[in-house]
């Protein structure tokens, strides 16, 4: 509908193409921002609940996009991500979670949106705000947050 490619969808069977998509939203912004220009992606899309209450969305599935990245390239931990022993977003998030794409694209500007970044799917306050994007630019939400849409900038 948007005239544009897809990098993975639901019938990609190329697995190293997806860990590396994995590996995109699993990396910090600066790193992320370098795999998605040899990516030749223009767009990044993500599909976010904590605002609408929809529980399936890519916060939830991100820890397959990390196991499938993780096979291919095995500096990718999946405990990185746990924050105490588990896979958290609040006050105890882990760095690795925090600085990673994913978190960054889902989160970013939550709190303006919502009482001190209140998840509602994780039932939680978020536990990093107020950050910048400084390889992507927002280019639209949709009214209750479910798609957002990033440019990756020239």
């Amino acid at each position: 509908m948007g005239n544009r490619t897809v990098l993975v969808d639901n019938n990609t069977w190329n697995n190293t193409h997806i860990a590396t998509v994995g590996l995109t939203m699993s990396s910090n912004e600066e790193e992320a921002y370098k795999i998605a220009r040899k990516l030749d992606a223009n767009y990044i899309l993500v599909i976010f609940g904590g605002m609408a209450y929809y529980s399936g969305d890519d916060i939830s599935k991100f820890l397959w996009m990390v196991r499938i990245g993780g096979g291919v390239y095995p500096w990718i931990k999946e405990t990185d991500y746990y924050g105490e022993g588990y896979y958290r977003v609040d006050s105890a998030v882990s760095p690795a979670m925090r600085n990673c794409l994913m978190y960054r694209l889902a989160y970013y500007r939550f709190e303006e949106a919502r009482q001190n970044g209140h998840d509602g799917v994780r039932n939680c306050d978020i536990g990093f705000k107020g950050y910048k994007l400084n390889r992507f630019k927002e280019a639209y939400t949709s009214e209750r947050w479910i798609v957002r849409i990033y440019e990756v900038l020239p």
